[in-house]
Protein backbone atom coordinates (compact mmCIF):
# COMPACT_ATOMS: atom_id res chain seq x y z
CA UNK A 1 0.00 0.00 0.00
CA UNK A 2 1.38 3.17 -0.95
CA UNK A 3 1.60 6.06 2.12
CA UNK A 4 -0.40 8.49 2.00
CA UNK A 5 0.81 11.97 -0.08
CA UNK A 6 1.38 14.62 2.19
CA UNK A 7 -0.40 17.78 2.00
CA UNK A 8 0.02 20.86 0.64
CA UNK A 9 -1.24 24.14 1.93
CA UNK A 10 -3.67 24.39 -0.55
CA UNK A 11 -4.93 20.93 0.19
CA UNK A 12 -5.99 21.49 3.94
CA UNK A 13 -9.30 20.85 4.87
CA UNK A 14 -10.44 24.43 5.48
CA UNK A 15 -11.76 23.27 9.27
CA UNK A 16 -7.65 23.46 9.94
CA UNK A 17 -6.88 26.28 11.27
CA UNK A 18 -8.09 29.78 11.49
CA UNK A 19 -9.47 32.13 8.73
CA UNK A 20 -6.84 34.28 6.72
CA UNK A 21 -7.88 37.57 8.29
CA UNK A 22 -7.86 36.34 11.62
CA UNK A 23 -4.60 34.74 10.85
CA UNK A 24 -3.32 38.61 10.18
CA UNK A 25 -4.60 39.99 13.47
CA UNK A 26 -3.12 37.22 15.56
CA UNK A 27 0.26 37.79 13.95
CA UNK A 28 -0.42 41.73 14.72
CA UNK A 29 -0.13 43.02 11.34
CA UNK A 30 -3.54 44.88 11.54
CA UNK A 31 -7.37 44.23 12.23
CA UNK A 32 -9.46 41.96 10.93
CA UNK A 33 -11.36 44.34 9.14
CA UNK A 34 -8.19 45.81 7.28
CA UNK A 35 -6.96 42.24 6.81
CA UNK A 36 -10.35 41.78 4.99
CA UNK A 37 -9.23 44.83 2.58
CA UNK A 38 -5.80 43.96 1.76
CA UNK A 39 -7.32 40.43 1.03
CA UNK A 40 -9.71 41.61 -1.44
CA UNK A 41 -7.46 43.88 -3.18
CA UNK A 42 -5.10 41.14 -3.97
CA UNK A 43 -2.49 41.96 -1.99
CA UNK A 44 -1.97 39.13 0.15
CA UNK A 45 -0.27 35.74 -0.51
CA UNK A 46 -0.17 32.16 1.26
CA UNK A 47 2.64 29.96 0.16
CA UNK A 48 3.55 32.67 -2.65
CA UNK A 49 -0.13 32.01 -3.94
CA UNK A 50 -2.71 35.75 -4.39
CA UNK A 51 -5.61 34.34 -1.80
CA UNK A 52 -8.79 36.38 -2.14
CA UNK A 53 -11.11 34.71 0.54
CA UNK A 54 -10.66 36.28 4.07
CA UNK A 55 -11.93 33.15 5.30
CA UNK A 56 -9.19 30.65 3.71
CA UNK A 57 -8.28 28.54 6.49
CA UNK A 58 -4.59 29.24 7.59
CA UNK A 59 -2.00 28.40 10.05
CA UNK A 60 -0.28 31.05 10.97
CA UNK A 61 2.78 28.87 12.80
CA UNK A 62 3.01 26.67 9.12
CA UNK A 63 1.92 29.22 5.95
CA UNK A 64 3.88 31.48 4.47
CA UNK A 65 1.76 35.00 4.76
CA UNK A 66 2.90 37.61 3.02
CA UNK A 67 1.46 41.49 2.34
CA UNK A 68 2.66 42.88 -0.92
CA UNK A 69 5.30 40.65 -0.78
CA UNK A 70 6.48 40.73 2.23
CA UNK A 71 6.44 38.06 4.63
CA UNK A 72 4.57 38.39 8.32
CA UNK A 73 6.50 37.81 11.07
CA UNK A 74 4.38 37.88 14.79
CA UNK A 75 5.66 40.77 16.50
CA UNK A 76 6.92 40.96 19.87
CA UNK A 77 4.02 41.01 22.62
CA UNK A 78 2.97 44.17 23.76
CA UNK A 79 0.65 44.86 26.80
CA UNK A 80 -0.31 48.38 27.25
CA UNK A 81 -3.38 50.14 29.83
CA UNK A 82 -4.92 53.13 28.64
CA UNK A 83 -7.10 55.85 30.67
CA UNK A 84 -9.89 56.38 27.93
CA UNK A 85 -11.63 59.36 28.12
CA UNK A 86 -15.21 59.73 28.12
CA UNK A 87 -16.61 60.25 24.25
CA UNK A 88 -13.84 57.96 23.13
CA UNK A 89 -15.31 54.49 21.03
CA UNK A 90 -13.31 51.11 21.17
CA UNK A 91 -12.19 50.32 18.30
CA UNK A 92 -10.01 51.22 14.86
CA UNK A 93 -11.78 52.75 12.36
CA UNK A 94 -15.07 54.45 13.10
CA UNK A 95 -17.67 54.80 10.19
CA UNK A 96 -18.77 57.84 11.64
CA UNK A 97 -15.43 59.55 12.01
CA UNK A 98 -15.41 60.06 15.90
CA UNK A 99 -12.24 59.61 18.03
CA UNK A 100 -11.37 56.02 18.84
CA UNK A 101 -9.28 54.71 22.23
CA UNK A 102 -6.51 54.81 19.36
CA UNK A 103 -6.07 58.38 19.61
CA UNK A 104 -4.68 57.30 23.29
CA UNK A 105 -1.60 55.64 21.65
CA UNK A 106 -0.21 58.28 19.48
CA UNK A 107 3.32 59.20 19.70
CA UNK A 108 4.17 55.14 20.60
CA UNK A 109 5.96 53.08 18.44
CA UNK A 110 3.77 50.13 18.44
CA UNK A 111 2.99 46.87 16.39
CA UNK A 112 -1.06 46.52 15.88
CA UNK A 113 -2.56 46.17 19.17
CA UNK A 114 -6.46 45.10 20.14
CA UNK A 115 -8.74 46.39 22.97
CA UNK A 116 -9.43 43.47 25.41
CA UNK A 117 -12.53 44.21 25.73
CA UNK A 118 -14.85 47.41 25.28
CA UNK A 119 -16.10 50.82 27.09
CA UNK A 120 -18.71 52.27 25.56
CA UNK A 121 -18.22 55.59 24.19
CA UNK A 122 -19.58 57.50 27.42
CA UNK A 123 -17.46 55.57 29.46
CA UNK A 124 -14.38 56.20 30.50
CA UNK A 125 -11.23 54.36 32.58
CA UNK A 126 -9.28 51.55 32.20
CA UNK A 127 -8.82 49.52 29.30
CA UNK A 128 -5.89 46.79 28.27
CA UNK A 129 -4.86 46.68 24.64
CA UNK A 130 -2.52 43.77 23.60
CA UNK A 131 -1.15 41.98 20.42
CA UNK A 132 -1.27 38.65 21.93
CA UNK A 133 -4.66 37.22 21.31
CA UNK A 134 -4.51 33.84 23.50
CA UNK A 135 -3.99 37.10 26.71
CA UNK A 136 -6.55 38.43 25.75
CA UNK A 137 -8.85 35.57 25.37
CA UNK A 138 -8.00 34.34 28.78
CA UNK A 139 -8.99 37.98 30.19
CA UNK A 140 -12.03 37.75 28.78
CA UNK A 141 -13.14 34.11 29.75
CA UNK A 142 -15.77 33.91 31.89
CA UNK A 143 -14.03 31.30 33.66
CA UNK A 144 -10.83 33.38 34.48
CA UNK A 145 -12.63 35.36 37.77
CA UNK A 146 -11.27 38.45 36.23
CA UNK A 147 -13.49 40.90 38.21
CA UNK A 148 -13.94 44.63 36.88
CA UNK A 149 -14.58 47.75 39.17
CA UNK A 150 -16.75 50.80 38.65
CA UNK A 151 -17.01 54.03 39.87
CA UNK A 152 -19.93 55.19 38.97
CA UNK A 153 -21.90 58.70 39.45
CA UNK A 154 -26.12 58.59 40.20
CA UNK A 155 -28.20 61.12 40.06
CA UNK A 156 -29.88 59.90 42.99
CA UNK A 157 -28.96 59.19 46.42
CA UNK A 158 -29.86 55.82 47.33
CA UNK A 159 -31.17 53.94 50.03
CA UNK A 160 -30.70 50.91 51.40
CA UNK A 161 -33.86 49.56 49.50
CA UNK A 162 -32.71 50.79 46.13
CA UNK A 163 -28.52 49.07 47.08
CA UNK A 164 -30.02 45.72 47.82
CA UNK A 165 -32.31 45.92 44.31
CA UNK A 166 -29.22 46.47 42.53
CA UNK A 167 -27.42 43.95 44.18
CA UNK A 168 -30.67 41.11 43.81
CA UNK A 169 -30.12 42.25 40.01
CA UNK A 170 -32.43 42.57 37.20
CA UNK A 171 -34.01 40.91 33.88
CA UNK A 172 -34.00 43.66 31.18
CA UNK A 173 -35.08 42.19 27.81
CA UNK A 174 -35.05 38.69 28.67
CA UNK A 175 -30.76 38.90 29.98
CA UNK A 176 -30.68 38.62 33.41
CA UNK A 177 -27.95 41.38 34.32
CA UNK A 178 -25.81 40.98 37.88
CA UNK A 179 -23.55 42.59 40.17
CA UNK A 180 -20.64 40.86 42.09
CA UNK A 181 -21.29 43.58 44.89
CA UNK A 182 -22.40 47.22 44.65
CA UNK A 183 -21.25 49.93 47.76
CA UNK A 184 -21.73 53.44 48.44
CA UNK A 185 -18.96 55.01 48.16
CA UNK A 186 -19.93 59.02 49.13
CA UNK A 187 -23.22 60.85 48.68
CA UNK A 188 -23.94 64.54 47.97
CA UNK A 189 -27.75 66.19 48.29
CA UNK A 190 -28.57 64.85 44.75
CA UNK A 191 -26.16 62.56 43.45
CA UNK A 192 -23.66 59.71 44.94
CA UNK A 193 -20.93 57.64 44.22
CA UNK A 194 -21.30 53.89 44.05
CA UNK A 195 -18.63 51.14 43.67
CA UNK A 196 -19.88 48.14 40.93
CA UNK A 197 -17.89 45.66 40.57
CA UNK A 198 -18.97 42.84 37.89
CA UNK A 199 -17.78 39.25 37.28
CA UNK A 200 -19.40 39.19 33.27
CA UNK A 201 -19.30 41.87 31.16
CA UNK A 202 -22.77 42.42 28.91
CA UNK A 203 -23.57 45.03 26.67
CA UNK A 204 -24.07 48.67 28.83
CA UNK A 205 -24.52 46.21 32.38
CA UNK A 206 -24.64 48.73 34.46
CA UNK A 207 -26.46 51.07 32.22
CA UNK A 208 -28.97 48.86 31.70
CA UNK A 209 -29.46 47.59 35.42
CA UNK A 210 -29.21 51.07 36.59
CA UNK A 211 -32.15 52.35 34.57
CA UNK A 212 -34.02 49.28 35.41
CA UNK A 213 -34.02 50.83 38.86
CA UNK A 214 -35.01 54.08 37.31
CA UNK A 215 -31.67 55.60 38.09
CA UNK A 216 -29.41 57.90 35.73
CA UNK A 217 -26.31 57.56 35.03
CA UNK A 218 -24.17 60.60 35.13
CA UNK A 219 -20.17 59.25 34.88
CA UNK A 220 -18.93 55.73 34.95
CA UNK A 221 -15.02 54.90 35.35
CA UNK A 222 -13.68 51.94 34.94
CA UNK A 223 -11.27 51.75 38.48
CA UNK A 224 -9.80 48.45 38.37
CA UNK A 225 -9.32 44.88 36.44
CA UNK A 226 -8.33 42.09 38.43
CA UNK A 227 -5.99 43.55 40.96
CA UNK A 228 -4.70 45.76 38.78
CA UNK A 229 -5.87 49.35 39.48
CA UNK A 230 -5.66 52.14 36.85
CA UNK A 231 -3.59 54.37 39.76
CA UNK A 232 -2.72 58.24 38.68
CA UNK A 233 -2.34 57.15 34.60
CA UNK A 234 -3.46 60.27 32.83
CA UNK A 235 -6.71 60.42 31.04
CA UNK A 236 -5.79 59.63 27.74
CA UNK A 237 -2.58 58.34 28.08
CA UNK A 238 -1.28 54.50 27.56
CA UNK A 239 1.48 53.05 28.98
CA UNK A 240 3.05 49.27 28.95
CA UNK A 241 2.33 47.17 31.30
CA UNK A 242 4.90 45.92 33.91
CA UNK A 243 6.10 42.17 34.87
CA UNK A 244 4.15 43.18 38.17
CA UNK A 245 0.99 44.69 36.43
CA UNK A 246 1.06 41.03 34.71
CA UNK A 247 1.08 39.41 37.75
CA UNK A 248 -1.87 40.72 39.30
CA UNK A 249 -3.52 39.93 36.19
CA UNK A 250 -2.28 36.40 35.91
CA UNK A 251 -4.45 33.99 36.28
CA UNK A 252 -3.45 29.99 37.27
CA UNK A 253 -0.20 31.23 37.07
CA UNK A 254 -0.89 32.16 33.15
CA UNK A 255 2.05 35.43 33.29
CA UNK A 256 4.90 32.72 33.71
CA UNK A 257 3.93 32.29 30.01
CA UNK A 258 4.19 35.94 28.96
CA UNK A 259 7.17 36.97 26.91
Amino acid sequence: MKPAARRSAGDRPRSAGVSLNRALSKLGYCSRTQAEALVAAGRVTVGGEVVRDAERRVDPDRDTIAVDGKRVVEERKVYLMVNKPRGLVTTRDDPEGRGTVYNCLDGLDLPFVSPVGRLDKASEGLILMTNDTRWADRLLDPLSGVDKLYHVQIGAVPDEALLERLRAGATVGGETLNARSVELLRAGQRNAWLAIELDEGRNRHIRRLLEANGVEVLRLIRVAIGRLPLGDLAKGKARHLTAEDLALLADRGDADELG
